[in-house]
């Protein structure tokens, strides 16, 4: 198995023979300090994912689905957290499919109705490993995201009454393998961060205690992109 290693304080001691009086006496000494714990890579551990997605999500570790929203995204208004158990070792790949609920690829929701408008997107999630009560991962702008879905790209068919005709939408299929341990992210975008008052968070959000360092993102554009995938690596 290999080694890594985490922010910890280790003491390093040998057993060092003096004689005294004639006689040989044993003691210990400390012959090194270091910052480094080790843990072994290849170790199970059960981890606990806490997600808050406006409005629906899907988790992959190391390309494996091991939850999802469990409301539809086909629901309006569908606010709600969600808390995922999963065990992984270290390192893993967290991938995740967030999506803004919109009612078709006009990118409008209640449309027909006197509230037609463009909707907004914003998630935020921490994972925490059960072992040792410790947030090992959380949104931040750090992470790796790709659009795949964003509409309207004409903003003024907001309020269209033939928005199906008038606004215009770009799609892209799923990146091969892109939730994938091996997967290359290189060129994907960081993430945007944003306050809780420009995500408009709501139901669900305030029953996970969030650690000060989970973040709420999404891509640059929370009204436009409404599907993004997204990766980080957790060490």
């Amino acid at each position: 198995m290999f080694k890594s290693w985490a922010h910890d304080w280790v003491i390093v001691k040998k057993l060092v023979c003096t004689k005294v009086n004639g006689k040989l006496i044993w003691q210990t000494a400390v012959i090194a300090t270091t910052t480094a714990t080790a843990t072994t890579t290849g170790q199970k551990f059960t981890f606990v994912a806490e997600v808050w997605a406006d409005n629906w999500f899907a988790l992959y570790i190391n390309g494996v689905l091991v939850g999802q929203d469990s409301v539809s995204i086909k629901t309006e208004k569908s606010f709600n957290a969600e808390k995922i158990s999963f065990t992984a070792s270290y390192p893993f790949v967290i991938g995740m499919v967030t999506k803004d609920f919109i009612q078709n690829d006009t990118g409008l929701e209640y449309i027909g109705s006197g509230r037609q408008q463009i909707g907004d997107g914003g998630f935020i999630a921490q994972f925490t490993n059960t072992s040792t009560g410790k947030v090992v991962a959380y949104t931040s702008k750090a992470w790796r995201g790709y659009v795949i879905h964003q509409a309207p790209l004409n903003v003024s068919c907001e309020k269209s009454k033939t928005p199906t005709t008038e606004c215009k939408s770009r799609i892209q299929a799923e990146p091969s393998g892109w939730s994938q341990k091996t997967f290359d992210d290189s060129k994907w975008s960081f993430a945007s961060v944003y306050t809780k008052e420009a995500v408009g968070v709501k139901d669900g959000y305030n029953d996970i205690n969030w650690s000060s360092q989970a973040q709420l993102i999404w891509s640059s554009d929370l009204k436009i992109d409404n599907t993004v995938l997204w990766r980080s690596t957790v060490n």
